[in-house]
């Protein structure tokens, strides 16, 4: 799969515990029999609002009761506020058996949701590349959101004569888990709630970068490797990979910020150019077919420093990716630890230790 389409693998070749998931927001907004959101503080009363993103304003008049959304990272965050979709994607990479994921099925749990209950949101097929419009009509949603996306123009116009929709904050996927939980927030209603969840999710990146103390200041690249000598795709700064890691304390190499492009998540390199990847870290994922030692004995791959010093660090638990490459904070309350733990390995075996 070439760099994973749509924000993670790349999933879009693209951001605590399970039990620290009943930290994020409200349990008393759990959607009714329909699905939407339930009134925690009078949020009515803060109707209309008006959100921005990178097409131009969307008002939506009065409080949302039915919640519609795109991607990934945004049926998560309205959760993480307590608000239960009435549509939402199934997941189809980095998915568990339900074509879910864990920390979002602990959640739907948590507000009386749970998959195959009469208030959980209808799963649909969300197209590669695409909008399933007719799955968000049948939905009758008062609100769209796609906060974190790739939305087009033309995909946020069309979706717009369905009901007011909170476009990308950022283009191409860019749009920063801090910025979506914002902008969300504003269309719910729900400023406060987003607020508080931001500040214990910053709390759970912090505890890990306290757990793993090695990690402060050593330079990292993300990325992953394309089958059959297809490169190396670089993950650029606005990328949910390298936010974290940044998050951790670790700096981003010098060669990623001189060579990434202001348009996109990513850029190719080539194999051939492999030893002037200079960092501590290269931290990947490794898809069916290839492993740590495959990468560490490949003539060319083998040549990029952290791959030849014992810093090449990777997982092959595609959830896991997902918790990090399509960030909310469920998923980062979820993995974040895990991801850290993984990093100070590398540093670890970078340094003989």
């Amino acid at each position: 799969m070439s760099i994973l389409t749509r924000s993670l693998a790349a999933v879009a070749a693209t951001g605590l515990l399970v039990a620290g998931l009943t930290g994020c927001g409200s349990s008393s907004d759990a959607g009714s029999g329909s699905g939407g959101t339930a009134s925690g503080s009078d949020a009515s009363a803060q109707f209309p609002v008006t959100v921005k993103n990178i097409y131009g304003e969307t008002t939506i008049d009065a409080k949302p009761e039915r919640v519609a959304t795109l991607s990934w990272v945004n049926a998560d965050t309205a959760l993480a506020l307590g608000t239960v979709p009435v549509a939402m994607p199934k997941i189809v990479w980095g998915n568990n058996a339900n074509n879910s994921n864990d920390w979002t099925d602990a959640k739907l749990k948590e507000l009386g949701a749970a998959k195959g209950s009469d208030k959980a949101p209808t799963f649909y097929d969300e197209p590669s590349g695409d909008v399933n419009y007719d799955a968000i009509a049948d939905s009758d949603p008062d609100v769209i959101l796609a906060a974190y996306s790739g939305l087009t123009k033309e995909q946020y116009d069309k979706l717009s004569k369905i009901a007011p929709v909170v476009g990308p904050g950022s283009a191409n996927y860019g749009t920063s888990w801090q910025d979506s939980t914002t902008l969300i927030g504003e269309a719910l209603g729900k400023e406060d709630e987003a607020k508080q969840v931001i500040s214990e999710t910053d709390k759970a990146i912090s505890d890990a970068a306290d757990k793993y103390p090695q990690l402060k200041d050593k330079t990292f690249i993300a990325g992953n490797f394309e089958a059959d000598g297809g490169g190396i795709n670089i993950y650029a700064e606005q990328d949910n990979r390298s936010r974290l890691l940044s998050a951790l304390g670790m700096k981003l190499a010098p060669v990623v910020t001189k060579n990434q492009k202001s348009d996109a998540f990513f850029f190719n390199w080539s194999p051939e150019k492999g030893d002037e990847l200079d960092s501590d870290v290269f931290f990947t994922w490794f898809p069916e077919g290839q492993t740590k030692a495959s990468i560490e004995k490949d003539k060319l791959l083998g040549r990029i420093p952290a791959v030849k010093n014992g810093g090449l660090v990777g997982t092959s638990d595609n959830q896991l990716l997902f918790s990090v490459s399509s960030a909310s904070p469920l998923s980062l309350q979820w993995g974040v630890d895990k991801i850290a733990a993984l990093l100070a390995k590398g540093v670890d075996a970078s340094e003989g230790k």
